[in-house]
């Protein structure tokens, strides 16, 4: 009969993307990473495959976190939308992440998207990278564009605009926030961005 795991798989898998995060992929061992949750290398082994095993869990959980906390952040009345988008905004680019067990990185670059970290490194070498990271976008892009439509209904945003197109614009902001603040550029800074960007959202003509 085989030995029941006696360790916190959640608890390891958030280690591991911690130490991903900073180190990236290429420059994580099996032995940092080993360190990092406390498993010997034979257990790391038995229980993930090895590093990429490791990896592939640590974004399914993250793809997780973000099928779950992305639509509660965004989703409600209509009349909240328009602040909502920016209350997200303004999370988002300061590394703020949805998911309260994962606390903020200290390090602002340790804090950007850990999808999009990963796809940067290894995605087009990695096929199974790639596509959890594609997936990863894909929930953030569709609640982003959710709540643009509830900003549009409570005529808060012009109604001819594409909500995806939209959502597209704000990710394509936050990610690179995610270069600028790697650049170390202060809060203030990436607030302005963050600002900036919420600025650029078309509003209604009123005639």
């Amino acid at each position: 009969m085989a030995r029941p795991r006696s360790f916190d798989h959640d608890h390891v898998l958030h280690a591991a993307e911690r130490q991903f995060r900073t180190t990236g992929y290429n420059g994580t061992s099996v032995d940092d990473i080993s360190s990092a949750t406390g498993l010997g290398r034979g257990s790391l082994y038995a229980a993930f495959d090895g590093k990429h095993g490791v990896l592939l869990q640590a974004m399914t959980g993250y793809y997780a976190r973000l099928a779950q906390f992305a639509p509660m952040a965004l989703t409600g009345p209509d009349d909240g939308a328009l602040e909502r988008l920016r209350g997200y905004l303004l999370r988002a680019v300061h590394g703020v992440p949805l998911a309260a067990d994962v606390p903020p990185a200290s390090d602002r670059a340790a804090a950007a998207c850990f999808a999009a970290k990963m796809a940067m490194e290894i995605g087009t070498s990695d096929p199974e990278v790639q596509r959890l990271a594609n997936d990863c976008f894909s929930v953030l892009t569709t609640a982003v564009a959710e709540c643009v439509r509830a900003a549009q209904r409570n005529g808060d945003i012009d109604p001819d605009a594409d909500p995806d197109d939209l959502a597209y614009l704000l990710l394509t902001i936050i990610r690179g926030t995610d270069v600028v603040g790697a650049y170390g550029h202060s809060p203030a800074r990436l607030t302005s961005i963050a600002e900036s960007a919420f600025a650029l959202l078309p509003r209604p003509h009123h005639r």
